[in-house]
């Protein structure tokens, strides 16, 4: 539309006609802001704001597109703003600066838009009316929003955005370790188990023992069976504890199916249908279980995590750790075979399993087939869970010991039912 005017009109018309329009629209909010605060001083209005967006398109066309006058320009534009923040200050004390900043917003559309930038104009109009219209709803999210969490998502930010893109994507040594690769695990997996955190922290309190489990599974189903055979052993629910344990070692398949998908498709494929299987049989086989006999689901869990999954400290750990893991599995399996590699996961199941089953997914690039690589990693999974219930029947004792131990082993042979396919 804008072009079959621009035929019959000056060019410049349907630019000031836009410019106008922006301008106004922030104009508006702004005298409705005007309105809730009668009485007291307020800067610009539905005249003001279009003035400035005019000021702002005029400077760039006499300036025929120069970008010193343009910035001479907006520092007049400031100087004026300016003045007026000190005049609000001077009557009324304490006072926001959101009207000037959204002066100088203005400016910039009618400047943007004599540069033809009508889609990043209209952008910056409609994000900063967004802005000035959410007042409450984003000043009520900074008081359910605690500085700790907002550091942790920008420690999540460095991680992603800042470190992964700046590293670089070749393989090195014989070993064909990939910084790119490497750290895209670490971010996989710190993201999959800062999502259960996230979770964790907000529904602390809330869910009881089963959503506990849920959620402690997909962060770390070792310390959540760790936290709940300790809890079950001054508690009298066995079943209740015996089956949210099954229930967090079930979702460590569903955690592991995520991790998959995101750095190795082809082992994903291969490992797919057992992984949910097993990840759904688990949780199933669980949640029945704590709830059969009368038990609720609805004692007090204490918290399962006890370290921020985005800890620099822990990232690098878990980066050294994996790096070490792929060499070793590579080495495994060049010079022991696959009964060398197999003997190496399941022994790797004492431990958290993360970082070995992450170096298989690599390793498969290199020197394992995959076949092989899917059946350490069942293994390793497998393996887990029997030392996952040796700590159970150890903390937890009883009956709730007990019941874990052999639900646990039943889940362990489970896992292993799918080497059979490959």
């Amino acid at each position: 539309m804008a072009m079959a005017l621009k035929e019959w009109l000056p060019p410049e018309a349907v630019d000031i006609v836009l410019v106008l329009f922006l301008s106004l629209l922030i104009g508006l909010e702004r005298e409705e802001r005007k309105a809730e605060t009668a009485g007291q001083y307020a800067f610009g209005g539905v005249r003001t704001f279009p003035l400035i967006g005019l000021i702002g398109y005029s400077i760039a066309f006499v300036a025929n597109g120069e970008v010193l006058p343009q910035v001479i320009g907006l520092v007049i534009v400031a100087a004026f703003l300016l003045m007026s923040y000190s005049h609000k200050v001077s009557v009324g004390g304490m006072a926001g600066i959101t009207s000037e900043m959204a002066g100088v917003i203005t400016y910039v559309v009618g400047a943007l838009v004599f540069h033809q930038d009508l889609w990043l104009a209209t952008t910056v109009s409609v994000a900063a009316m967004l802005l000035l219209q959410m007042k409450q709803a984003l000043e009520g999210l900074t008081r359910r929003i605690a500085p700790d969490d907002i550091f942790t998502f920008t420690k999540f930010l460095l991680l992603t955005a800042v470190i992964l893109p700046a590293v670089p994507n070749l393989p090195f040594t014989p070993f064909h370790i990939n910084p790119f690769k490497s750290w895209l695990v670490v971010v996989a997996v710190s993201s999959v188990s800062y999502a259960s955190y996230v979770l964790q922290r907000w529904a602390h309190g809330k869910g009881g023992v089963i959503l506990t489990a849920a959620l402690g599974g997909a962060y770390s189903s070792t310390v959540t069976t760790v936290v709940l055979a300790k809890r079950g052993a001054r508690d009298e629910q066995p079943r209740l504890f015996a089956g949210a344990i099954l229930m967090a070692c079930g979702t460590m398949y569903l955690r592991l199916a995520a991790l998959l998908a995101i750095v190795n498709v082809q082992l994903m494929a291969l490992l797919a249908p057992a992984l949910l299987v097993l990840g759904a049989g688990g949780v199933g086989a669980g949640l029945l279980w704590a709830r059969g006999a009368g038990a609720s689901g609805k004692g007090a869990a204490e918290q399962t995590v006890t370290a921020n999954p985005l800890e620099l400290s822990a990232a690098l750990m878990f980066a050294v750790l994996f790096v070490v893991m792929q060499v070793a599995t590579q080495l495994a399996a060049t010079y022991l075979g696959k009964s060398g590699l197999y003997s190496l996961a399941a022994v790797m199941g004492a431990t958290d399993v993360d970082p070995f089953i992450m170096g298989i997914t690599q390793a498969v690039q290199a020197s394992t087939a995959l076949p092989v690589a899917g059946g350490a990693i069942l293994i390793a999974a497998a393996s887990n869970n029997v030392f996952k219930a040796g700590y159970a029947w150890y903390l937890a004792r009883g009956r709730t010991g007990r019941q874990s131990f052999l639900l646990l082993l039943g889940l362990a042979s489970a896992g292993l039912t799918p080497l059979l396919l490959l």
